[in-house]
């Protein structure tokens, strides 16, 4: 699959099938300093705290989720803006030429799977939220939230590697097996994604999508970070910590706090 090459192809790509693979979007360098980062985090348990970064599996079965990682180490907030995604996420879900344009990540996390387990199919343009809308008209995009899915590792068969309905975005019917208790591998119409570590799946939230059964050993690494419009708010309720704020680029505050808090200056005693 290649990566698409022109604005208008990609335009074209998004809209058709709701996901485009960016190929070779982050540089190997890059790649070996968030996996040393992993690889010097603490084991946690659910629910415990390193730093303000929390483990918060959203599915058991599918091995662990960092939460908030942005706050996991500098190589982490390199991606908020990577030249690789930015001005694309900017065109189809930062509200261009609207009076609240700008974008706002509502939530940013690792996932590391081993063994076992897949990801049910969830989402698809049936019944969706607004939040996972996807939206086209009047020659402006109007996503709800778009995704970046980053491999840290290659991600082939047996891997455990994404899996999405392309088109599914835009359908008016939900999936007749979306209640299948069976492997997310065996629907119909479901296509799994191959990755090299740096390439990037940017897709709609409402394109209907999961992840297959893992059967290899070894770890299956990635970090997914998601983008709204400016005004939305953070999925879990994290907040950025002071630190991290106060040492961002303004672009990269400017995404995680594209609102600057209003309060009346404190009184001094």
């Amino acid at each position: 699959m290649l990566e698409p090459t022109s604005a208008e192809l990609r335009d074209y790509l998004f809209d058709l099938r709701g996901y485009l693979l960016l190929e070779r979007a982050v540089d190997a360098g890059l790649i070996a300093r968030l996996n040393q980062t992993l690889d010097e985090f603490p084991a946690l348990e659910w629910g415990q705290w390193h730093g303000n970064v929390q483990r918060f599996d959203n599915n058991g079965a599918c091995g662990l989720e960092l939460q908030n990682i942005v706050e996991g180490g500098q190589p982490f907030e390199e991606l908020i803006d990577h030249p690789s995604w930015i001005e694309l996420l900017r065109r189809y879900c930062g509200e261009s030429d609207s009076y609240v344009q700008g974008l706002f990540i509502d939530e940013c996390f690792a996932s590391i799977r081993r063994s076992g387990g897949f990801f049910p199919i969830h989402s698809g343009g049936y019944h969706g939220a607004v939040r996972g809308q996807y939206r086209y008209a009047n020659n402006v995009f109007r996503c709800g939230q778009v995704n970046i899915l980053l491999a840290l590792t290659d991600v082939g068969p047996g891997d455990g590697g994404t899996m999405i309905v392309p088109g599914s975005h835009k359908s008016n019917f939900p999936h007749p097996q979306a209640g299948h208790q069976g492997q997310m591998d065996e629907l119909v119409g479901v296509v799994e994604v191959t990755m090299k570590a740096g390439d990037a799946l940017l897709f709609v939230d409402g394109i209907s999508h999961g992840a297959s059964t893992r059967t290899n050993s070894g770890e299956r690494r990635v970090c997914i970070y998601r983008y709204g419009a400016s005004w939305g708010a953070t999925r879990y309720g994290y907040r950025y910590s002071e630190e991290l704020l106060g040492r961002l680029t303004p672009e990269r505050r400017a995404i995680l706090e594209p609102i600057t808090p209003r309060a009346p200056a404190k009184k001094s005693t």
